[in-house]
């Protein structure tokens, strides 16, 4: 692709202590608007104007854009293996990296990093806003302040933050452990099942017993191979067989996240588990994901869910649907064996969920 690249030089008066490299995808943050009134993408060449506060971080950035700004519902996996390859190239160039991303897709993109990029050992953390940065009561300000100074973050000469995450209003969320649930709010995220690894007041206050240790002797290891070939199916009252059984025959499918009623229920007529039954007799992974943010899947809990664990069906514990829809992608592309997919599929493997009990 053809990157345009900008560098950045924030110490007006002092020695530069940090390097970060912004990867600009798209989104909200980075627009602006022009002499019509209509959003244009951000001249990032013209950011210390919007953000003079950039002044007082001594901080030398990097701006990689892609050749166009995407909306982040374009979002697929050519995308992702740009961002990710982008932060493999550049890792020993920099102490932290900051993605700037739309809101919809962005904890799909951020689940989808924390696998792709294994052996991570520096802050990756995503970022966006809810209105353009140009705009009065824009949140990207912030947002993006925030972000690179988490991204610079050091204790002891190590980064405090050596993982994915997402940076939105004040908080600071491990990125596979969290969701959008609004549209119209300044938070628009949350972590129903994991804590939050910071939040930014006065100061940033760091939950380190949250964050994954730093781990020196981790080399980053960039995993490049996906398969999409994976649905997502949500259960409502009146779902159908044929419905079922129409998603099951499509070809070349090979995972499917099924998202269940609360702790993992299920209908219990036997057309439902007869369907699902053939689909895993045939090879067809599926994963039993919560419709609830908040809570876990503990299969055989009620006599509704004690059928999908007899047949195959795997508990996703308490893993979102956009990590488990993405590790899923992941562990098809870079696994061979099923039996080694299952195995991975309800272990932690980034920190995604929690251990099984």
């Amino acid at each position: 692709m053809n990157y345009k690249i900008i560098r950045i030089n924030t110490a007006a008066k002092n020695a530069v202590h940090s390097s970060v490299l912004i990867i600009y995808t798209g989104g909200t943050l980075g627009m602006a608007y022009d002499e019509s009134g209509a959003l244009v993408p951000f001249n990032f060449g013209q950011i210390m104007e919007k953000v003079p506060a950039l002044t007082n971080m001594n901080i030398a950035i990097t701006v990689i854009s892609f050749p166009e700004p995407i909306d982040s519902s374009n979002i697929n996996m050519q995308y992702w293996f740009d961002m990710a390859y982008i932060i493999y190239e550049n890792y020993d160039s920099y102490d932290g990296f900051v993605i700037l991303h739309g809101t919809d897709t962005m904890a799909y993109s951020a689940s989808m990093m924390s696998y792709m990029l294994n052996g991570l050992s520096k802050p990756v953390v995503f970022t966006g806003a809810q209105l353009p940065i140009s705009a009065m009561r824009s949140d990207a300000r912030e947002n993006l302040m925030t972000a690179l100074e988490i991204a610079t973050a050091k204790s002891n000469g190590r980064p405090v933050v050596p993982e994915v995450c997402i940076f939105f209003n004040h908080m600071l969320l491990r990125g596979n452990r969290a969701k959008k649930v609004q549209s119209v709010h300044f938070d628009a995220y949350e972590s129903e099942n994991y804590p939050a690894l910071a939040e930014a007041g006065i100061i940033i206050d760091y939950n380190y017993s949250a964050i994954r240790p730093y781990e020196e002797t981790k080399k980053l290891k960039f995993f490049n191979k996906l398969d999409n070939n994976v649905i997502i199916i949500k259960l409502f009252p009146g779902i159908t067989a044929a419905v079922l059984d129409s998603c099951f025959s499509i070809k070349g499918l090979r995972g499917v996240v099924l998202e269940t009623y609360g702790s993992g229920n299920s209908p219990s007529e036997k057309w439902f588990t007869e369907s699902l039954e053939r689909a895993v007799k045939k090879g067809i992974i599926i994963l039993n994901v919560s419709q609830c943010n908040g809570g876990r899947v503990i299969q055989g809990r009620y006599h509704t869910s004690k059928d999908l664990k007899r047949i195959g069906v795997l508990s996703g514990s308490d893993i979102t649907t956009e990590a488990a829809v993405t590790k899923m992608m992941f562990l098809l592309g870079n696994e061979i064996d099923d039996a080694e997919i299952r195995r991975k599929l309800v272990l932690p493997i980034a920190g995604e969920m929690s251990p099984p009990n």
